[in-house]
């Protein structure tokens, strides 16, 4: 009687395997049999697929373009003022004409004279005054306030700074032309107004 028992308490390995595999089955069927179609999410549409996209405005890329390109002159002005060989600016990619002569003869007088300009010019609100992009080459107009007050003149050997006259504007008016050719917009002129801002 007792051996009869122990028997039937008895499982094989093998007999357990397939009994545990027969209740994981039933489980994974009761869910799987319970879920609807309707407890699958959904995909939501993206914002692309429902509003196209709204084409640029032409005149307000000419300006964006315009004022990029003008506070990058700005930049590279500054680099070819630092460097006493002059080779460090990329000047030309932004300037032409009257603009790029002129800043290529002043700093090379100062850098003739053992002097270069270290810190920083600031172009403050620069403005579109005027757009022209009907003519053959488009053509903008732009008013700006220049800060030079953080742009200081020093030896180059020495790096001390020289004496400049009290009373100069160190924060004044620019008005500047800038122009679109077939490699990107380039500033032609650059002329100081005289005013303070």
């Amino acid at each position: 009687m007792r051996t009869a028992r122990r028997r039937d308490r008895y499982r094989s390995p093998l007999r357990n395997s397939m009994i545990a595999l027969f209740t994981a089955g039933c489980a994974t069927l009761a869910v799987t049999s319970c879920s609807s179609a309707s407890d699958t999410p959904k995909a939501s549409p993206t914002p692309s697929a429902t509003q196209p996209t709204k084409p640029a405005d032409p005149t307000e890329t000419a300006k964006k373009d315009a004022v990029a390109t003008y506070q990058t002159y700005w930049k590279e002005v500054a680099k070819l003022y630092a460097d006493h060989s002059g080779k460090s600016s990329m000047l030309k990619q932004y300037a032409a004409s009257a603009a790029l002569k002129n800043v290529e003869s002043d700093a090379k007088q100062a850098h003739h004279h053992n002097r270069i300009h270290i810190g920083k010019v600031t172009v403050g609100n620069p403005t579109v005054t005027e757009l022209d992009l009907k003519s053959k080459t488009p053509r903008a107009t732009l008013s700006s306030c220049l800060d030079i007050s953080r742009w200081q003149v020093v030896d180059a050997t020495t790096k001390k700074p020289l004496s400049l006259p009290s009373n100069r504007l160190t924060k004044y008016v620019i008005k500047s032309e800038v122009e679109r050719w077939p490699g990107g917009w380039r500033v032609i002129r650059d002329e100081p107004q005289g005013k303070r801002c």
